[in-house]
């Protein structure tokens, strides 16, 4: 059985607390980063120093209406036991959402693209992209070779990292046509990572969210 969600509307609460076992504990606080335009509705998660164009990462096959939605990331400002205040506090991307209606989230399924079978996972598998520059993004397939000055360490995507650092929250970037892209840091890093699929009670598509694996397994209450 792959992995169970815990309930993400709870990362996206401010004020939500928790803790490591050992060590720190966080606070959560609510980014909100802008518009993302989705032509056609058919969204693409990667990382998007590696996976962005030339078709190299397939959307999911889960749509939304096309339209233009908002990008927020659960951003956790993390304390060691009795420290003083800091001047540039420890924040982590705990997860990013893209949110595509307000309407209460009552379930949560793993964002699975063509070809992906939920029944092949393993116990606690599932199914993510791989980070290997420490970002991550949410895009509309149709604008995938929309960017070509964004390769490795230059042009606006690059710069947009450089200029406000990896825990400013979320980097809306333009590309040709009017189209753009929302990246942000991804946790503590690089690694592999899931996106979930919010659902309302009448089965539609609330939001896409992926989960950094900042909040420690257990410490966010699970879906009831």
């Amino acid at each position: 059985m792959p992995i169970t969600a815990p309930d993400f509307s709870w990362f996206f609460t401010p004020g939500s607390t928790f803790s490591y076992e050992e060590g720190p504990t966080g606070t959560l606080a609510v980014v909100d980063g802008g518009e993302l335009w989705l032509p056609t509705g058919r969204v693409v998660a990667c990382d998007p120093f590696i996976g962005l164009g030339g078709g190299y990462t397939a959307p999911f096959t889960a749509e939304a209406a096309p339209g233009r939605y908002r990008v927020q990331v659960a951003m956790a400002t993390l304390t060691e036991p009795g420290e003083e205040p800091a001047d540039k506090p420890h924040r982590r991307v705990a997860a990013a959402r893209l949110l595509i209606t307000d309407r209460p989230v009552v379930s949560w399924e793993l964002a699975v693209r063509d070809g992906q079978d939920l029944a092949e996972l393993d116990d606690d598998g599932f199914f993510g992209y791989g980070v290997d520059a420490g970002a991550g993004s949410f895009y509309d397939a149709s604008c995938d070779d929309s960017f070509p000055d964004c390769e490795g360490d230059v042009g606006p995507l690059w710069d947009a990292f450089e200029a406000a650092g990896h825990v400013a929250g979320v980097h809306l970037v333009d590309g040709e046509n009017g189209h753009n892209l929302a990246a942000f840091s991804s946790g503590f890093g690089d690694g592999h990572y899931p996106t979930w699929i919010g659902r309302d009670a009448a089965g539609a598509v609330t939001c896409f969210v992926t989960d950094f694996f900042v909040v420690p397994d257990g410490q966010a209450p699970a879906m009831s």
